[in-house]
């Protein structure tokens, strides 16, 4: 499995987003400062989001994104899928001639297995997991919901005039 950045940015945005919603619309920039991930590239991910029914936006003052669907009926694969990221360990992206002659490699059968186990785990994995995860910690911490690239971030920066904590 190949998951890069762009899969990770993506969950890590859809996060936040999932923990501010209810306030009203979240902005990409609000996105972009809190997670230290580009606006622009923000701007791509969404879009994807959006055109996969994942994120709905709201034009105008007061605008932003909000989840299309409820938390629990969006999965981690739903995600990493909308943004277009492959989920394939094979080295034929699954077209099975890998190996010589256009015949499968020997190892073929493990990394297709290996592919299965992974879309499993990211399909049983949902955003209202991941968010009541989050949560968790930040009770735990005393601090306000920050995470960078993913990582929890333990101790508070002044940023801004905003403390923030992860």
């Amino acid at each position: 499995m190949r998951l890069t950045t762009k899969g990770r940015f993506a969950v890590t945005a859809m996060i936040d987003l999932a923990l501010r919603q209810q306030n009203g619309p979240v902005t990409l920039a609000g996105i972009s400062q809190r997670q230290k991930i580009s606006l622009s590239y923000l701007e791509q991910l969404f879009g994807r989001l959006r055109r996969h029914a994942l994120v709905q936006s709201t034009r105008g003052p007061g605008g932003g994104y909000t989840l299309a669907r409820p938390m629990a009926d969006v999965s981690v694969a739903d995600i990493i899928y909308a943004v277009d990221e492959p989920l394939d360990a094979t080295q034929c992206g699954g077209k099975e001639n890998c190996g010589d002659n256009d015949q499968r490699c020997m190892t073929h059968d493990l990394w297709a297995s290996l592919n299965r186990v992974m879309v499993d785990y990211l399909d049983s994995v949902n955003l209202q997991d991941l968010v009541e995860k989050q949560r968790a910690k930040m009770a735990q911490q005393g601090g306000n919901p920050v995470i960078v690239d993913g990582r929890n971030n333990k101790r508070g920066v002044e940023k801004k005039n905003e403390t923030v904590f992860g």
